[in-house]
């Protein structure tokens, strides 16, 4: 007999096993011996209140076998693709193209997956360049080579998609693939940034084995266009490939948007959200979200915030939090400045990270050219190099002095490896950006007094927020608005944003493309 049960706890029990188990024994009036197994099946934590609670569903085997954990996982069963089968070209190994490839064979299609960067382990020591030597490999780095720009990061999972199907299955994708099975249970997952890589190359070696193909440094330059139709690419070394193309390159790529538009393919510029990395103590954050003077203590993990307020007619919020985390250099060419957050699994550094941005729609910036965000965005990125005398050192400034107008005298110990600038980061900023950050850290700290705080670090600049570029696609086949054969995907085609929404787009958009080789299939 299994009972779905829906419980309300304080930490101590929710996280200690014996304790829960009294619990539901006494909840469900029965002998505590007759229970088999206690698997939570959800669990969030409620910090609103004074006494931090934790909301729990566990399913309850009683008298019977404990429940196997595979049964729920909702994962394909994916077979080799037959030799003669169609095949499509997927360019960019991040979640996107990586779910299209993995959807692709489910559904029959080879994929052919070119990277321009690395594997997911040749990029390290590219990374490492980055903080140490301040040099930047434009195709290898944070955000280009396996695994895209989430392959290092805290690997959030969190998603704000209301369909639970494709969400699911995409979770569950990663589980068989040597996620964590907690990932299905807590309502703001992550894998973490030490734990990601291992998945990633587990996915890539899955593909391989189903007779698909992955190519490493191997960057797409061109389309192959033929009769108003996209049916390949051609690669930086002479390479060409063959089929119709999803394009999931990610939101830095700026050469790929400059590409395109020079092939006559359309482009709409698209908002984004602009500012800085601000990084408190963790131990400040974990008091002011937990409520109490010790922290999150024994059982409690990390605690992470939200924040969201409008000034004068743009949100301003807190996007992609790292609790736990650390920041790093996500410059993606040599001349920018970037900063960007991760975490590890554990979350256990002394320091919690968060991007503080502003948005910025079409209309705020002048001009009619389709990149003009992402001019915008790069105009910034350069300002804050230069500023940094042409090194990976980021300006930064105490929070406290950014929202007063004043210089920092000095700064608080960082996890930024490159290490940091005492600039005013508040004029490298654009005033529109700037003054309504300021406005926003008052309105944080009425909401939570202490957050606010001179031990807290503005770090600059955070504008890789999403992609400043949208390329149109058709609603119903996905492919683009004006060429058949090319589809849009994932965060760089400007229908994502974070791992499990590129994932899902991605393997949206293979099963459109899959649909084309249907229908020419019966229709021959």
């Amino acid at each position: 007999m299994r009972e779905n049960l829906q419980l309300r706890l304080t930490p101590e029990v929710a996280f200690e096993p014996l304790r829960l188990l009294a619990r539901v024994s006494t909840e469900l009036n029965i002998d505590a011996n007759r229970i088999t197994s206690v698997t939570p099946l959800k669990r969030s934590i409620d910090a609103r209140q004074r006494q931090v609670m934790v909301n729990l569903q566990v399913l309850v085997t009683i008298d019977e076998p404990p429940m196997d954990p595979s049964e729920r996982l909702v994962t394909p069963d994916y077979q080799p693709v037959a030799g003669d089968a169609p095949q499509a070209i997927v360019v960019g190994a991040g979640p996107a193209g990586l779910f299209a490839a993995l959807r692709l064979i489910e559904l029959g299609v080879k994929p052919i997956l070119l990277e321009r960067g690395k594997d997911v382990d040749g990029r390290r020591p590219d990374m490492a360049e980055i903080s140490r030597r301040g040099i930047v490999n434009p195709d290898s780095n944070y955000c280009f080579g396996e695994g895209g720009a989430g392959a290092f990061s805290d690997g959030k999972l969190y998603t704000r998609s209301k369909k639970r199907g494709p969400v699911d299955k995409i979770l569950s994708i990663l589980v068989s693939h040597g996620a964590s099975p907690e990932i299905l249970v807590d309502a703001h997952p992550h894998i973490g940034s030490d734990r990601l890589p291992g998945v990633i190359k587990a996915i890539r070696q899955r593909i391989i084995d189903c007779g698909g193909e992955v190519h490493f440094n191997c960057r797409v330059d061109s389309l192959i266009i033929e009769n108003n139709e996209v049916c390949g690419v051609t690669t930086a070394t002479g390479g060409e490939y063959r089929g119709p193309v999803i394009l999931a390159t990610g939101h830095s790529a700026r050469d790929v948007y400059r590409s395109l538009i020079a092939s006559g393919i359309t482009l709409e510029p698209k908002g984004l959200a602009v500012g800085v990395r601000l990084e408190h103590p963790q131990e400040l954050i974990d008091r002011l979200q937990y409520h109490s003077p010790k922290g999150r203590g024994k059982y409690l993990p990390a605690a992470e915030y939200s924040m969201l307020t409008r000034v004068r007619d743009r949100a301003v919020y807190s996007f992609c939090m790292c609790p736990g985390g650390f920041i790093i250099p996500a410059a993606s060419e040599p001349g920018q400045l970037v900063v960007n957050g991760m975490s590890p699994a554990s979350r256990g550094t002394k320091w919690a990270n968060s991007g503080m941005v502003v948005e910025v729609l079409p209309d705020d910036v002048p001009g009619d050219s389709p990149l003009k965000m992402l001019d915008f965005q790069a105009e910034i990125e350069r300002r804050f190099f230069n500023a940094g005398n042409g090194s990976q050192a980021a300006p930064a400034q105490r929070m406290t002095d950014f929202v007063a107008e004043r210089p920092s005298a000095s700064l608080p110990s960082s996890s930024y490896p490159a290490g940091l600038i005492p600039l005013r980061v508040d004029r490298l900023l654009p005033p529109q950006i700037s003054s309504r950050l300021r406005k926003g850290f008052e309105e944080f700290n009425r909401k939570q007094k202490g957050f606010l705080s001179p031990d807290a670090t503005v770090i600059g600049c955070e504008t890789r927020t999403s992609a400043p570029v949208r390329i149109p696609r058709d609603n119903e086949t996905l492919s683009h608005i004006s060429i058949p054969g090319l589809y849009p995907a994932g965060e760089g085609a400007g229908y994502a944003g974070g791992i499990v929404s590129a994932a899902i787009d991605g393997d949206k958009v293979a099963t459109a493309l899959a649909q084309k080789f249907a229908n020419l299939k019966n229709n021959s």
